[in-house]
């Protein structure tokens, strides 16, 4: 009789535990974002790449244009070098050799600081994308919202991607501070 009670109250305690268990998944929500795909597709994203786009591009035109001098000067030199006095044509050599080193030098100073502006820029779309996550974490009450990458998610249920529901919350912000 005694084992009956046992065996009744056992079969109980598992019915109870795995209640409890199911009620507690159930309000656990668990969620991954790919940050990178929030950066790639959404309106801030895409408008600070055109920004930097038009930046590199204005960039180059410069080191264009630097080029364009040194060569000018170097078919001046192969054209008229022969009649040209020997220290003059010394003089167009060096004069070629300094601009060359300016124009190596502008360019990597352009590129330092297209890198710097574009670290930067990245930087204040994460912080707003993290504001963005933690928004919809606490309003769709999740315990825990994964960067995909970052936390090494190799498997994740669609159902756990919140990728796209960022990405229209964060251009609904930013559409909203326009």
């Amino acid at each position: 009789m005694r084992e009956g009670r046992f065996r009744a109250f056992g079969w109980a305690l598992v019915v109870w535990l795995v209640s409890v268990g199911t009620a507690q998944a159930a309000a656990t929500r668990l969620g991954y974002v790919d940050v990178q795909r929030v950066l790639l597709r959404s309106s801030a994203g895409v408008a600070a790449r055109d920004d930097l786009e038009k930046e590199k591009a204005g960039m180059q035109k410069q080191v264009d244009a630097r080029r364009d001098e040194v060569d000018k000067l170097r078919d001046e030199v192969t054209k008229k070098g022969l009649l040209l006095a020997p220290e003059a044509r010394k003089e167009k050599e060096e004069s070629i050799e300094r601009k060359i080193r300016d124009l190596r030098r502008l360019a990597e100073d352009l590129e330092k600081e297209l890198a710097r502006r574009e670290q930067g820029m990245t930087q204040k779309l994460l912080q707003e994308i993290s504001g963005v996550v933690e928004r919809y974490g606490k309003e769709k009450a999740y315990l825990v919202i994964f960067e995909k990458r970052g936390a090494g998610v190799i498997y994740g249920d669609t159902e756990a991607d919140v990728t796209e529901d960022i990405i229209k919350l964060y251009n609904q912000e930013k559409a909203k501070k326009k």
